[in-house]
């Protein structure tokens, strides 16, 4: 079945909080919702350093008049927001996921975190225990609808408001079959992103670990790559 964007849910309304939206992805992501009109929380272990990056984010050009970018702790972002993407550093990703188990619950999460590590010959994926970022996420929040997605979105591209579009795909890994579709409605909230079903959580490893590729990439070619999937 070839990709049809009229087939998707309306995702307008629904809000949106990133924990670890004071880092370059959290920020980059937080602009594009905002600016596409979605309600959206800037989560932080300092509910003072979050409203400071929301208030920065909703000063940017494209946030449309009336929109709503404030930030809070975590714990608070995670109770008021319809989905959740978690954007924080892989080493204190198990931490920060497992507080928030309780607030967490029947939220739908989203993890676009990336295990890697840097060493002289540049960056290289590393092995996690549970297989990827996301299956630990799923692993500590067995009562939230959790998925990948967003692992291959520049951050500079995002948070660049001169560019409109943004032409990548973004692989969604899950167990949950509807989340692809909503998924994919936020992505294509944004112009030029598509959401396109990757397989169950078991087969995040190699996406998250392909993110060590598209820095090479980026750093042979001067560019900030993405990733299309072609014939659908």
């Amino acid at each position: 079945m070839a990709y049809d964007a009229s087939t998707l849910p309306d995702v307008s309304g629904l809000t949106v909080g990133i924990i670890g939206g004071t880092g370059d992805q959290g920020r980059g992501l937080a602009y594009r919702f905002a600016r596409a009109g979605q309600t959206v929380l800037i989560g932080s272990r300092s509910a003072e350093r979050a409203a400071e990056s929301a208030a920065e984010i909703a000063a940017l050009p494209g946030i449309p008049t009336g929109g709503s970018v404030t930030g809070a702790a975590n714990d608070e972002v995670a109770r008021r927001s319809d989905v959740v993407i978690i954007a924080v550093p892989w080493d204190g990703h198990a931490a920060t996921v497992a507080a928030l188990a309780e607030p967490l619950a029947g939220r739908i999460v989203i993890d676009c975190v990336n295990p890697l590590g840097f060493d002289k010959q540049g960056p290289y994926a590393l092995t996690v225990a549970e297989g990827s970022a996301v299956q630990q996420a799923a692993a500590l929040l067995p009562d939230s609808r959790v998925c990948a997605a967003f692992n291959h979105v520049s951050a500079p591209l995002l948070a660049d408001p001169e560019i409109d579009r943004i032409d990548l795909d973004v692989l969604i890994c899950t167990e949950d079959r509807e989340l692809v579709d909503i998924v994919g409605a936020l992505a294509a909230r944004i112009p030029g992103m598509r959401g396109i079903y990757a397989g169950r959580l078991r087969n995040a490893h190699q996406i998250e670990a392909f993110t060590a590729n598209l820095i090479a990439i980026n750093k042979r070619y001067k560019a900030h790559a993405g990733i299309r999937v072609t014939d659908i």
